[in-house]
This record gives C-alpha cells, structure tokens and sequence, in this order.
C-alpha cells in the first residue's frame, strides 16, 4: 500500500487530533483499558480542551509529518527537540491503515537514529510501536500511571513559599536551574506555554527556588529538588484545583515514591491506562518528577 507524505502545519491540527482519537480508542478496545466514546460531541468536547496542546506541539516542532491514501489522512508523527532532547511526542496511525508498515515510515521520518541528540518516548503499551521503538535502541526506564480524584480544599501547613509564576526572567532563571538538575535539559518554549495556559506556581524555601508546578484540571508537570516535599507540593495543588474543577489528574512516574504514597494515602485513583517513559540511556531524576497530563512529552 502506498501513501503520499506532506510536512504537517498549524492548520492540520485538528485533522490530526481525530486520527489521533480513533487511534487511541481503537487501542484502548483491543487491549481493554475502558472505551472511548464515539459521541462526536463528546470527542469535540476534548478537542476544546487539548486544541491548545495541539498548537504548542505544531509551533514548536522538529519533524511533524502527515501520511495520506486517497486524500484521507491515515497517520501522523511529530517530534520537538528541547536542548538536546529529541522526544517523540505522537505517532498515530488510523486503524484501517494500521500493520502495513506506515507507522514505522513516519517514524522514521521524525525520530532519525543518526545525530548526538538524546531520544525520549513516552510509550503506550502497544506492541508493535513497542518492537519498533526497541529495535531503534530506545528502551523502558519506568511505568507512568495516572492518578485522580476530585479534588478538595485541604489545609496545609509547609515551610515553602508557594508564589505564582509571571513568566519574568527571573522566574525562568529559576525554571533553568530546577529542569538542568532534574532532567538535565531546558525547554524555555515548553514553560512558556504553560504559563500562558495553567497556573504556575515556584515554590521558595528560605529565599531559594527549590521547585515548580502547574495546576489545572490536567495537572502537571512537577519538579522538585527535594523529593520528599511531594506532600506540601500535592496538597497545595489539590487545594487548587478545587477551585478550577470537579477532577484532578496526575501522570505519575512509579519511581517516584514520595508522591505515590502520598496520593494513594489521599484516596486517589489509578487508571488502567499504563504508559512507559522510554530513552536511549539513563539520565534526569524522575524520582522528583510528575510528568504533564496528557502525556505527550516530558
């Protein structure tokens, strides 16, 4: 089967949502994580609340590429590099072109193995794309889960200074400092957005910078220097959110100890739906990390 290749822009991201959606409730059916409603009100619904996500990813982008068979999208694939890290953020083939080999031409076409670049994928359990990403020499690290709950307004006694994040440069000095210590990388173009589209806060003890989080509904990412202010760091987030929404969603890497036991311990839920952080090699902390929700990048 042949298909016609075109850079992908701006203007395609909702097409590419949609091959996305059917993608992944397709996946969702055959491996039983829950389903996906087929409602298009509900699906443009999502679409409303990701489209912002969508725009971020075809602003930023290193390779984004579309694959067509008889003017009908049939896949995509995007990746974005961050300070020396590439990472592929989709790859999403339609269920009827699926087992032809169009997912590993797009992948090929975004995720090159030559280059000195460090490679990330954040990796559903599917086990083709899994075969595929091992044999390009990008392996598992560790389990991501989601966690939720509605969120309450809880007290919360800490010594940090929770302070909003302005998007002023001393703000991303610090942003800089805490990303080069936990994740051994910057994304300035990342953070930007999420100032613009959550509520950030850094959080200060005696006057120093010591981590960050964004909160919304979808909440994330988070980074410490210190794992053990999980606790002081969730509660605040959970108190609000409360204010923003009825739910409260957390991509969690299982690594991290201090934040699964505090948010088992709070009542929160596990999804079915399992992701696996995947990278050539060993690097970062992300014992001091909660991943963004949705997990499309680090």
């Amino acid at each position: 089967m042949s298909f016609d290749f075109r850079p992908g822009t701006l203007e395609d991201s909702y097409t590419v949502f949609r091959v996305f959606y059917d993608s992944i409730a397709d996946f969702a059916d055959r491996y039983c994580f829950g389903e996906w409603s087929r409602d298009p009100q509900v699906i443009d619904g999502l679409w409303d609340i990701r489209r912002q996500l969508y725009e971020h990813l075809a602003q930023t982008e290193e390779q984004f590429w579309l694959a067509y068979k008889y003017d009908r999208l049939a896949g995509y694939a995007r990746s974005i590099l961050r300070d020396g890290l590439l990472e592929l953020t989709e790859l999403f083939v339609h269920p009827d072109s699926q087992s032809v080999g169009l997912g590993q031409e797009l992948f090929k076409r975004v995720f090159p193995g030559e280059g000195g670049n460090r490679k990330v994928i954040i990796a559903t359990t599917e086990v083709r794309a899994l075969a595929r990403y091992l044999k390009a020499g990008v392996y598992a690290r560790f389990p991501i889960y989601a966690f939720s709950r509605e969120p309450r307004e809880l007290d919360l006694q800490s010594d940090l200074e929770f302070l909003p994040l302005t998007g002023s440069d001393e703000d991303f000095n610090s942003l800089r400092i805490i990303d080069r210590r936990v994740l051994d990388h910057t994304r300035d173009a990342d953070h930007t957005f999420w100032i613009a589209t959550k509520q950030g806060f850094l959080y200060r003890r005696d006057g120093q910078a010591v981590g960050y989080g964004y909160i919304d509904r979808d909440g994330g990412p988070f980074a410490l220097l210190n794992e053990e202010d999980f606790p002081a760091v969730l509660t605040h987030a959970e108190r609000e959110a409360s204010q923003m929404s009825d739910g409260f969603y957390l991509e969690v890497p299982l690594i991290n100890k201090f934040a699964v036991d505090h948010l088992i311990s709070n009542g929160y839920e596990l999804s079915s739906f399992l992701s696996l952080f995947m990278s050539d090699e060993p690097f970062g902390q992300f014992d001091h990390y909660i991943i963004p929700s949705p997990p499309f990048f680090l």
